[in-house]
C-alpha cells in the first residue's frame, strides 16, 4: 500500500470499491476487483524504508516488539477472537478498540481489519525478513532484476498521516479499499515488503508492476525465500483489498511455501475471517 500514482487512478478504483464494502464480506488488507485492479496505494516517503541487512537462515519469524508482547502465537491458546460480520463497517468491526498485544496465530502473527496491533506495537522492520529479501534480490539480479523494497516497516504515527490524508481527499469508504487505517496495517508489523525494479518507479505500487518480467519473477519465486503476494488477484473479498502485485509479507519457508503451492491467502492458512 503506497502512494505512487494514486490520482492518476483513483476514479477508477472508486468504480470498483462498492462490490464488498457494502455487503460486509470479509476485509483484510485490501479491496474487492473481479478483474484488473487500479492503482490506490499509500506511500511513504523515502525514509520509511529502512536498509537493514542481515543474512542467515529463512525461518519462521515472531517479531521483537520494545513492549515485549506475549509470544503464545495463538496456536494452542484456544482464545482466538471470533468477530461478528454482522457488524462490520467496510471489514472493520464498529466500535473496535486496539487491543494491548498482537495476534498470533499458528505461530504467525496476524494484523488486518478484524485484527488490529497494539498502537505502541514498533518492532521496526523485521531483520530476518530483511535478509530474505536480500537473498532473493541477489538470486533476482543473476537474472537481470534489479529490485528494490521501496516500502516496509511503518509506525503507527506514520500510519495515521497517511489514513487521514486519504480519508480527507477520498472520504473514509473510498480510502478503506486501499489504505489500512491506524493500527491495521501489515506494514507496522516490519514483515511487509513493498517490492519494485530499479529504475522503473513507475511501476512502484500499481498493479502494472505485475506484468512486468521482474513482477512475474517475484510472483514465481518469493515463496521460495519466505514471502507470500498478501493480496492476490481474485480473493480480494477475503483480505478485504484490492489486488497488489507488489506487496508481499514474511512468514517463513515452509508456510510461503504452502501458501503458493495451494493457492491461498494468510486468512485462509490460518483459518480466520
Amino acid at each position: 500500500m503506497n502512494d505512487w500514482d494514486v490520482e492518476k487512478s483513483i476514479k477508477k478504483g472508486q468504480e470498483v470499491i462498492g462490490m464488498s464494502v457494502a455487503n460486509g464480506d470479509e476485509d483484510a488488507a485490501h479491496e474487492t476487483e473481479p478483474t484488473e485492479l487500479p492503482d490506490l496505494v499509500e506511500q511513504p516517503d523515502a525514509e520509511e524504508t529502512k536498509e537493514e541487512d542481515e543474512p542467515g537462515k529463512v525461518q519462521e519469524v515472531t517479531p521483537e516488539s520494545p513492549s515485549k508482547p506475549t509470544k503464545n502465537n495463538g496456536a494452542g491458546s484456544g482464545t482466538e477472537v471470533k468477530p461478528n460480520p454482522a457488524i462490520d463497517n467496510g471489514g472493520y468491526i464498529e466500535g473496535q478498540t486496539l487491543p494491548k498485544e498482537p495476534k498470533f496465530v499458528k505461530g504467525i502473527l496476524l494484523a488486518n481489519k478484524k485484527y488490529p496491533l497494539p498502537a505502541t506495537y514498533a518492532p521496526g522492520e523485521d531483520k530476518k525478513a530483511r535478509g530474505a529479501f536480500e537473498r532473493m534480490a541477489a538470486e533476482a539480479k543473476l537474472t537481470g532484476f534489479n529490485l528494490n523494497a521501496f516500502s516496509t516497516y511503518r509506525s503507527f504515527e506514520y500510519q495515521t498521516t497517511l489514513y487521514e490524508r486519504y480519508v480527507a481527499r477520498d472520504g473514509e469508504k473510498a480510502a478503506d479499499t486501499y489504505s489500512a487505517r491506524p493500527g491495521y496495517s501489515e506494514h507496522q508489523t516490519g514483515l511487509a515488503f513493498d517490492i519494485g525494479e530499479v529504475n522503473f518507479e513507475q511501476h512502484f505500487a500499481s498493479s502494472s508492476f505485475g506484468e512486468t518480467e521482474a513482477g512475474k519473477w517475484v510472483a514465481a519465486n518469493a515463496h521460495r525465500f519466505g514471502f507470500v503476494m498478501r493480496y492476490p488477484v481474485g480473493k480480494e473479498q477475503i483480505t478485504g483489498y484490492m489486488h497488489e502485485s507488489w506487496h508481499f509479507r514474511y512468514v517463513g519457508l515452509e508456510i510461503a511455501d504452502e501458501i503458493f503451492k495451494k493457492n491461498l491467502t494468510l486468512e485462509e492458512y490460518l483459518g480466520v475471517q
